[in-house]
């Protein structure tokens, strides 16, 4: 099975209905997908990408490989408990919290900014499309994260060392995002990353000429009612050379409260009775309409 790859370029032109129904099938259907021509400047992606493993090579490599977890795994160990990564996370809203990394450069903390401001605008985006595939208001997503602050949106950098016994530890042990929209910008060299698909570990390549990968997390699966799943995921520890992950997420402030779109849910609290008699009417239409008719009843409009 090949993973989906959404052409933001179609989305402008005769295109746009059948970039539209390959979205709505990859949020349904995979919960993952590729996203090409999606606007970000791939030279900026290459910087941020160089600049985190320039990070990584300086001020975390050494440590890692010192740490008891390498210790535990050389003595053939294995290691169920823990996660062969070392990483660090980034606030960008509603606070930056950049310049509180231990050691990081100011080079870093510029590109990483410009980066998120680009980033930020494609996640916007995104969550307007899903919006419509939905059925709901264009800003429903966006509205329904706000929270008093406005979406949140933060950062997970991770770097998976080269590993010498892949097969006693995971990269990242299995799960799903606990929050909405997750935009990935990974290594373009080294796989590892796999997401469950009809009861298979499916392997997502490398993301080659700066694709952005996104999977919806478990936040947007109780949003659209169960329509769009968050889905099981891992990343595999490497013989081969070390895997680049820049993960940003853009989920919903702290205090947002999160519901189904009462536009997803089905009707309840109707009597039987009333159906059959809107029933005996409309039989042979779609049964929406039906539908939506007692939602209406059921909150008392007739």
């Amino acid at each position: 099975m090949e993973l989906p790859v959404i052409d933001f370029a179609a989305l402008n032109g005769e295109k746009r209905s059948k970039t539209m129904a390959l979205l709505n099938e990859a949020c349904e259907k995979w919960g993952c997908f590729q996203i090409d021509n999606h606007g970000i400047d791939k030279e900026l992606m290459e910087k941020v990408k160089q600049l985190v493993n320039g990070h990584y090579d300086e001020n975390l490599k050494e440590k890692f490989y010192e740490s008891e977890m390498v210790r535990s795994l050389n003595n053939n160990g294995v290691i169920s408990d823990k996660d062969w990564e070392t990483t660090f996370f980034i606030w960008h809203r509603p606070n930056n919290n950049i310049n509180d990394i231990p050691n990081i450069s100011k080079e870093l903390c510029e590109t990483m900014d410009e980066y998120i401001a680009q980033l930020l605008k494609l996640a916007e985006t995104l969550s307007e499309l899903m919006c419509e595939n939905l059925g709901l208001d264009q800003n429903h997503i966006k509205q329904a994260f706000s929270g008093t602050k406005g979406p949140s949106m933060g950062t997970k950098v991770a770097v998976y060392p080269q590993c010498p016994n892949p097969d006693l530890v995971r990269g990242l042990r299995e799960h799903t995002d606990a929050g909405g929209i997750i935009l990935l910008l990974q290594d373009d060299q080294v796989p590892g990353l796999e997401f469950l698909k009809d009861g298979q570990w499916q392997r997502i390549p490398p993301s080659r000429n700066n694709t952005i990968f996104v999977n919806t997390g478990d936040q947007l699966e109780v949003l659209s009612n169960g329509r769009y799943k968050s889905v099981l995921h891992r990343v595999m520890a490497e013989k081969h050379g070390s895997r680049l992950s820049i993960a940003t997420f853009y989920n919903p402030a702290s205090d947002a409260a999160i519901s189904p779109a009462p536009k997803l849910l089905y009707p309840s609290g109707y009597r039987f009775g009333d159906y059959l008699k809107l029933y005996s009417t409309t039989k042979f239409s779609n049964k929406g309409p039906r539908f939506e008719s007692m939602k209406a009843m059921a909150n008392g409009h007739h």
